[in-house]
């Protein structure tokens, strides 16, 4: 196989000319002072980077200081306000819960205290005098304005609604946060009067609910409430399952031992519940159980005869007397001693 090369010619180097060679020029070194410029620049910026970071922690300590100084100033003006409120400086207590409410909304108690001191501010302070004045006859929202605030003085809470009612009636745009107030007052001790005075259980936890609608309730008013709820469930299985009565009137009789119904305080309705969960534990064969229902009862006051010869039986089933090992006692054998005897002579 022959290749085809006619078409090839060999290539012949090109004459250099002279006019087209040129001297190489070295390459430029870099400025130094761009270097040094550039160093400087670079400095600057960590400088500002750094300054920048120390800037946002100090404004970040700055403001955690703020707060702090305000909280402790609030507190402080908290407890000035209780102090007022007690020796009837109702004024100055309100500009410092009001001064405290626009520092920290949230602040416990605040809103509540402020409702308080402004109702007790409406009430006019009875003033002692040697002749009786006639009655001013007021009419329509101010007359049952100033009938709810004579109401509340007497503590007739169920009266001092009804005033009220007629005020929002007549007028619902009457001097509406007194008014608001004055409710919130009215339906929080209503609602604990109702528990613990009358033994109406459904009637003060309404009353209550009432009064949350206007301000939060105290501590006091709420627990109050949640054991009268505890209460209720309780003497639903009454009679019914006593283990179930039991749970719950522990609790009630823990907390709010005076809480009754009607019928019966918490502390009875434990007493009662305790000796009959009893009974139905001793008659179930389980005797440590039953002594231990027992012994609650026992706690709260003298048992029944059942209960009492129950607890008795159970006690000695549970806590059975330890017998006593008797150690044989040893016979020894009478010491035998010889004698020599005397034989007559002859």
């Amino acid at each position: 196989m022959t290749e085809d090369i006619g078409t090839t010619q060999p290539i012949e180097p090109q004459p250099v000319k002279k006019d087209d060679t040129q001297p190489i020029k070295p390459p430029k070194k870099p400025s130094r002072w761009k270097s040094i410029l550039t160093g400087i620049v670079g400095v600057l910026v960590i400088f500002g980077l750094a300054g920048y970071g120390g800037y946002g922690a100090g404004v970040g300590d700055r403001v955690a200081a703020d707060e702090a100084i305000v909280s402790k100033q609030v507190t402080e003006q908290y407890q000035f306000a209780l102090v007022d409120i007690q020796f009837g400086r109702y004024e100055s207590a309100r500009q410092r819960l009001e001064f405290i409410i626009s520092k920290d909304p949230d602040y416990p108690g605040a809103a509540a205290k402020l409702t308080e001191v402004l109702v007790l501010s409406s009430i006019p302070t009875p003033t002692p005098s040697p002749t009786l004045t006639p009655t001013p006859d007021f009419s329509g929202a101010e007359s049952a304005y100033q009938r709810a605030q004579q109401l509340i003085l007497a503590q007739d809470w169920a009266g001092a609604l009804g005033a009220l009612d007629t005020i929002r009636k007549l007028d619902p745009t009457y001097k509406t946060a007194q008014v608001d107030g004055m409710y919130y007052f009215a339906l929080r001790n209503y609602g604990v009067d109702l528990l613990t005075k009358q033994g109406n259980l459904e009637g003060g936890i309404y009353q209550l609910t009432l009064a949350e609608r206007f301000g939060p309730l105290d501590r006091s008013a709420e627990g109050l409430r949640e054991g009268a709820r505890l209460y209720i469930t309780g003497a639903s299985f009454w009679e019914l399952d006593w283990s179930q009565a039991v749970t719950y009137f522990t609790q009630v009789g823990l907390g709010w031992p005076s809480l009754w119904d009607g019928t019966m305080t918490a502390s009875q309705r434990l007493y009662e519940a305790s000796m009959r969960y009893g009974d139905d534990l001793f008659e179930q064969q389980q005797y440590c159980s039953a002594y231990e229902q027992y012994k609650v009862a026992s706690g709260i006051g003298q048992l029944d005869n059942t209960a009492a010869e129950n607890s008795a039986q159970a006690y000695v089933a549970c806590y059975p007397a330890t017998p006593t090992l008797e150690l044989p006692t040893a016979t020894i054998p009478p010491v035998v001693v010889d004698t020599p005897t005397e034989t007559p002579t002859p």
